[in-house]
């Protein structure tokens, strides 16, 4: 898989927040900003209007992948969280 320019930033908006050391807590918590979060609205918008290029339409394609990454990634935070409470 080919990751544009574009997708590699918001790739790197989540990875950056990992790096930087995370909990569980903050991981469930996370969000995108809100110029990302922009971006892939204008993506999502112009895709239901027909109003896309291929290459855009592949960039929506690697974001939903990694949004899907993402939401695993919580899921099991959430485990994590849930077994850790359990413990105690």
């Amino acid at each position: 898989m080919t990751i544009t320019v574009k997708t590699r930033k918001i790739y790197d908006e989540f990875l950056d927040f990992i790096a930087k050391g995370t909990t569980p807590e903050e991981l469930t918590n996370f969000q995108f900003s809100d110029k990302v979060k922009e971006e892939i609205e204008d993506l999502v918008y112009r895709a239901k209007n027909a109003e896309i290029t291929k290459e855009e339409k592949q960039q929506l394609d690697e974001l939903v992948l990694i949004e899907h990454l993402i939401v695993m990634a919580k899921a099991k935070a959430c485990q994590y969280l849930k077994s850790s409470f359990q413990k105690v």
